[in-house]
């Protein structure tokens, strides 16, 4: 592979010709790497600073773990071990306050990162994994086990009805984790099936109510994830299992369509903003990130 920043004639950053080698199942040598890391403006940005502060920490590392091979940086090393210091925990990950304050779409974001790292079988994911299959809830009118009351605090995420960001967030993490391992665990090929039967009952995005948008910045597009459920965590969702075609996606694929501005180009809808996170481009103009990363996605 070419160690410049075009990619198929596009000029773009090198972080991303690094995610779409490998996103083509094509294995940059180490020099290749070391070369297209050293060159992005994107990693240069990421790892320009750091503020101890758990939330900073687990925002930039959702950011660098969208770009492959960035486990070996000194930074992300620094920011993976602040979170095995501070965030994990025997039961899961939690950066709002220990084991009491643990919740689930925090738990499956870091989870999804750790696989992104390589590290879907450190003890820190496995921890969070158990926590999905033990106390994890994929449907209506059921009661978890857990018993704090972290989940109570921030809007029902194991309530009578579940948080729908929680249950998205987390099928999202088990299908990244399911690339990430060289077995198949049966247990979360079921939780997944769960969940997607969950989500295609409310067309991906819509509440069965009134056919709304089910929360805020569901229909947005943006990039890398925050806390909230986006266009682009069910875009990934529906491409990587394959559910374009099922009628249930016929809204979502619809809405997918409708925010091209041009064939297979699209912007960024929404940039979140808290300390830590950092949007990879500006609203203005399209995305080389999602222009290239949903098609991928989606064929």
């Amino acid at each position: 592979m070419d160690n410049n920043n075009m990619y198929k004639g596009v000029v773009m950053d090198t972080a991303l010709v690094l995610r779409l080698a490998v996103e083509d199942k094509r294995s940059p040598d180490g020099d290749e790497v070391t070369n297209l890391l050293n060159q992005s403006k994107l990693v240069a940005k990421l790892t320009s600073d750091f503020v101890d502060h758990p939330l900073f920490v687990v925002f930039r590392l959702l950011g660098l773990s969208e770009i492959p091979f960035i486990q070996d940086l000194p930074y992300t090393k620094k920011l993976l071990s602040y979170v095995n210091e501070n965030i994990s925990t025997p039961q899961g990950f939690s950066c709002l306050g220990g084991v009491a304050e643990l919740v689930p779409c925090y738990n499956a974001l870091l989870l999804e990162a750790y696989c992104r790292f390589g590290l879907a079988d450190s003890k820190e994911a496995k921890a969070a994994l158990h926590w999905i299959k033990s106390y994890q809830l994929f449907e209506r009118d059921c009661r978890t086990t857990w018993r704090y009351k972290g989940v109570c605090k921030h809007g029902g995420c194991l309530g009578k009805v579940p948080c729908y960001i929680g249950i998205g967030k987390t099928i999202r993490a088990l299908i990244t984790y399911s690339e990430s391992v060289d077995y198949t665990d049966n247990a979360v090929e079921e939780l997944i099936d769960k969940g997607i039967t969950y989500m295609l009952r409310h067309n991906m995005y819509q509440r069965l109510s009134s056919g709304a948008p089910i929360s805020a910045h569901i229909t947005d597009i943006m990039m890398p994830q925050s806390y909230a459920l986006s266009l682009t965590d069910l875009t990934y969702i529906a491409g990587k299992r394959k559910l374009t075609d099922k009628p249930e996606c016929a809204s979502l694929m619809k809405l997918i369509n409708n925010k091209q501005i041009s064939e297979n180009q699209w912007k960024i809808d929404y940039r979140y903003t808290y300390r830590g996170y950092m949007g990879f481009e500006s609203k203005i103009r399209a995305s080389n990130w999602i222009s290239n990363l949903f098609p991928l996605w989606l064929s």
